[in-house]
């Protein structure tokens, strides 16, 4: 009751009001401040101690002054300066002292630092009380000071304690309240303890008035509450807008990002809490362990492959990265990345059996045959061993053409499954690539080898023609079937593979045999077009090719007006190779570009030093023509030899622009530009089409020396060499005729009015570019 009166009797209500506020404010920033440091390390701890001291001081000093300057003595009373001064003081030491302690670690160190903050908040309480000057005799009720240091004491141990281990949600709140009660309590019960006698009179000496300190004490309580909440207040939005720039980088990932501290998991990203499928609630604040196999064992820039467990208690295989790391407030943390691996190694599995099986038809591919064939010649070394079996689709271009890639696709699933249902056990199938399968089927009648291996090339055959019901009709296609045996027939399997091969396209080429087996003299074609290849690249290397030119002769005036460049490849002993014959080898190698380059920049070299500026006509292949690099090509060479483009006629058949019109007149239309002129060879003997001739402007046709050849017997040659020369003579294009051999064919034509005319009865290809022999001229003449 003693307390109570004192409050009520003998202070000031509104200026008690004024303390308790600013008791409650500090209070309250001190506590946050307080749980600063206890979570912060190195510098950041000490600023946020210094800070906490300060502010935990001021309003313990503020609280106490503001409710003395509220007392109401029977005398007039001041205070001393330095005692005054020396309060502050120790209340911010103590409260630093109080808050060292109470942020160690261990468990009872809350505890002793409350006990160091009543101790503090007492000596300056009773420091400040000395400070008191009045003309009156002071003296303190011992029972009341002892309650009053017990009561801030206890409290501040409360207050702490309830600082460091109380429910989060409720942790500021409760630690706040009781820090007040603890400030409250000792000032008021201390006060209580305090009995004033007067002795009469005024005191003589001079002190600090009650305005200037009210002033001072306003001063001081906004100066450095102030500057903590301002302070607290720019760090935690900071902290917020750090929170919202990580939870942004979680979020933008796509693996599970979570963040644990040492309370548990902090935060994560959707990703993470789709993956284990449980809710925000459940995952925050909960182990990471409790997750993810072997977390809480796992170190920093650890990567490894682990199992998170989801809600449902289903099992994902993950792959974890791991880095440790601390937050502002220097908490230790850790950074886990989860990535689910059950698409990766789906992938995986995918790829690897890709690797092995055809993606279409799931049959084994080629790498799966070419292991399967060394095993089972490494196993078969002796008779009987096995057959193998090149299978080529026949018409199945056709099913393409008619029907669309993708029926063709059904079609060849439906022949893998009609396969693989009747192979037999140890018998092996796989797909190499578009409409060509190989078989393997192990032997076991010695003396019957070729009928075994013809009966299974009959029942996979009758499997591959089985038709397949599409939307309105039945399709299929057949089977050409090529058949070698293993060890009679080679002793190495890429020699058997292309011993089977050969067979196929036996077969393939046969009209009433569908299965044929491998014979010896299969080989020879090969070996010749090897043989071939090799010699036209031996020839290429070491200049083995030679140019001959033969003259192109104008009927009506009996001169020369160009020769024709013909390539020739002669061999050591002398002899010649013919054009039909490696021609076809090297535009199927893909060596007729080297070549037709050589021949295209050696003709113009040589060109280039006739006596007489003539036209020089160089033959293209139709690969030369659908490369599109041929204009460049032409336009370097002739600006490497230095020839002029309208000396230069370039000579390119039907047949070469038929297979992509609108690519090739492209391309037509490009060396037209540089200057040279373009002929149409060999006319009549392809397509002869009059769109070809109205698609590009021609600057020459050669008739096809196949005409020649039968003017005398044939009526409808000579029909057609008119109606050739006529279409010339409408269009305005000029024509050559080849092959003139006779007086007879060159009398024929000068009377159906043919501009030139090129053959042995003019000139042989001779080395170098020579006039007409006398004879020539003369024959000429005479015709």
């Amino acid at each position: 009751m003693r307390v109570v009166s004192c409050l009520v009797e003998d202070h000031n209500l509104l200026l008690v009001g004024l303390a308790a506020v600013v008791c409650v404010i500090g209070s309250i920033i001190t506590m946050n401040l307080f749980k600063k440091m206890r979570s912060s390390r190195g510098l950041n701890r000490i600023t946020w101690q210094f800070m906490a001291a300060a502010a935990g001081g001021a309003s313990i000093w503020c609280t106490h002054f503001i409710a003395m300057l509220a007392w109401r003595p029977e005398v007039i009373s001041t205070y001393e300066p330095v005692l005054t001064a020396l309060s502050l003081i120790v209340a911010i030491g103590g409260c630093a002292l109080s808050m060292f302690v109470g942020a160690f670690r261990f468990q009872t160190a809350p505890v002793l630092g409350g006990a160091i903050f009543g101790v503090a908040v007492s000596t300056m309480h009773y420091t400040g009380m000395l400070g008191l000057r009045t003309h009156a005799v002071l003296h303190f009720d011992m029972p009341y000071v002892v309650a009053s240091m017990l009561l801030a004491a206890v409290l501040g141990m409360g207050a702490y304690t309830l600082a460091a281990y109380a429910n989060p949600r409720y942790r500021m709140a409760l630690s706040s309240a009781v820090m007040v009660l603890a400030i409250v309590s000792l000032h008021f019960t201390g006060m209580a303890a305090l009995v004033v006698s007067p002795i009469g009179g005024v005191p003589d000496y001079s002190g600090v008035n009650d305005g200037f300190l009210a002033f001072g004490v306003a001063g001081v309580a906004l100066l450095l509450l102030g500057s903590a909440l301002a302070s607290y207040v720019l760090h935690e939005q900071a902290q917020v807008r750090e929170r919202r720039r990580l939870k942004a980088l979680l979020e933008g990932s796509v693996d599970g990002m979570v963040v644990e501290g040492r309370n548990g998991i902090m935060m994560f990203n959707k990703a993470f809490a789709e993956l284990v499928g449980a809710a925000d609630g459940t995952l925050h604040l909960s182990s990471i362990g409790s997750w993810i196999e072997d977390a809480q064992s796992m170190s920093d820039q650890t990567v490894v492959q682990s199992q998170l467990k989801t809600e449902a208690g289903e099992v994902i295989p993950v792959e974890v990265a791991v880095r440790a790391d601390h937050g502002d407030s220097g908490e230790s943390l850790r950074l886990f990345s989860v990535r689910d691996l059950r698409r990766r190694l789906e992938q995986e599995r995918r790829i690897a059996f890709l690797a092995r099986n055809d993606s279409l038809t799931s049959l084994p591919n080629r790498a799966s045959f070419l292991e399967k064939l060394e095993r089972m010649a490494h196993l078969h070394k002796h008779a009987p061993g096995f057959a193998l079996l090149a299978i080529d689709l026949d018409r199945f271009k056709e099913v393409n053409d008619l029907y669309g890639h993708s029926v063709g696709d059904q079609l060849l699933v439906h022949i893998a499954g009609e396969m693989k249902a009747v192979i037999r056990e140890g018998e092996f199938v796989a797909r190499q690539g578009g409409d060509e399968f190989v078989a393997i089927v192990p032997l076991n009648n010695l003396s019957g080898q070729r009928e075994e291996a013809r009966a299974a090339a009959q029942r996979l055959r009758e499997a591959i023609i089985t038709p397949m019901q599409g939307e309105h009709t039945e399709m299929g296609c057949g089977a050409s079937i090529g058949v070698a045996l293993w060890p009679q027939d080679a002793s190495e399997t890429s020699i058997l593979i292309n011993n089977a091969d050969l067979a196929m396209y036996r077969a393939k080429a046969a009209l009433a045999e569908e299965i044929c087996f491998y014979e010896k003299t299969m080989d020879e074609a090969v070996r010749q077009r090897r043989r071939v290849t090799q010699g036209l690249r031996d020839a290429l290397e070491n200049q083995e090719f030679e140019l001959y030119y033969q003259p192109q002769v104008a009927v009506d005036t009996r001169e020369i007006t160009g020769y024709e460049a013909l390539l020739r490849w002669c061999q050591k002993d002398g002899s010649f190779i013919s054009p039909a014959e490696f021609i076809p080898v090297a535009e199927d190698t893909g060596l007729i570009l080297p070549i037709g380059e050589w021949v295209l920049r050696r003709a113009c070299e040589e060109a280039k030093h006739w006596d007489k500026p003539l036209r020089l006509a160089v033959n293209l292949s139709p690969v030369q023509l659908g490369h599109t690099d041929l204009p460049r090509l032409v336009h370097q060479v002739l600006i490497d030899t230095g020839f002029p483009p309208a000396r230069l006629e370039l000579e390119i058949t039907e047949t070469a622009m038929i297979t992509d019109m609108a690519r090739s007149t492209f391309i037509l239309r490009q060396l037209k530009a540089l200057g040279v002129s373009i002929a149409m060879d060999d006319f009549g003997t392809g397509y002869s089409s009059l769109s070809t001739l109205r698609a590009f402007p021609f600057d020459k046709i050669k008739l096809d020396r196949a005409f020649m050849g039968e003017l005398e017997d044939n009526t409808q040659s000579r029909a057609i060499i008119r109606a050739v020369l006529s279409l010339g003579e409408s269009l305005s294009i000029p024509v050559l005729a080849e092959g003139v051999e006779t007086v007879d064919q060159l009398n024929f034509l000068r009377e159906q009015g043919c501009d030139e005319v090129q053959g042995y009865l003019l000139g042989r290809p001779s080395r170098r570019a020579l006039p007409l022999s006398q004879e020539s001229v003369e024959i000429a003449k005479a015709g």
